[in-house]
C-alpha cells in the first residue's frame, strides 16, 4: 500500500540553530564584545573620531548584556515549567486521604 499523505519535512537548519543556541554563554559575551569592538573600529576609521569606538564598545557591552538577560529568561522558564509538570505529577500523592490518621505504629489515632 502506498501513503499518499505528505511526509513532514525535518528543518534542515534546526540542529544548527540549536547548536548554536546551546553556545556558553561565555563564549556569546566575549563574541558580542568582540563585534562591538569591531564595529567601533570600523566607526573610528570611516569617521576619524576616537569616542566612536567608544559607541562600538558599549555596544557590544549592551549586546552581552542582552545574550545573558535572554538566556536567563529560557532558563527561567524551563524552570518554571519543569516545576508545574512536578507538582502536577505529585499532586496525586498528596490527594490520597486514606491513610491520614495513623501514627507510625500503624494504629489508628
Amino acid at each position: 500500500m502506498e501513503n499518499n499523505e505528505p511526509q513532514e519535512e525535518k528543518p534542515r537548519f534546526k540542529p544548527i540553530i540549536e547548536a548554536a543556541d546551546d553556545l556558553s554563554l561565555g563564549i556569546s559575551i566575549v563574541v558580542a564584545v568582540l563585534i562591538g569592538v569591531g564595529v567601533g573600529i570600523g566607526l573610528k576609521k570611516a569617521t576619524g573620531f576616537t569616542w566612536t569606538l567608544w559607541v562600538g564598545i558599549v555596544i557590544g557591552i549592551a549586546a552581552a548584556i542582552l545574550n545573558v538577560y535572554k538566556a536567563y529568561s529560557k532558563q527561567y522558564k524551563e524552570f518554571e515549567k519543569l516545576a508545574k509538570e512536578r507538582s502536577e505529577r505529585m499532586k496525586p500523592h498528596f490527594d490520597k486521604d486514606e491513610d491520614d490518621d495513623e501514627d507510625f505504629s500503624g494504629t489508628k489515632i
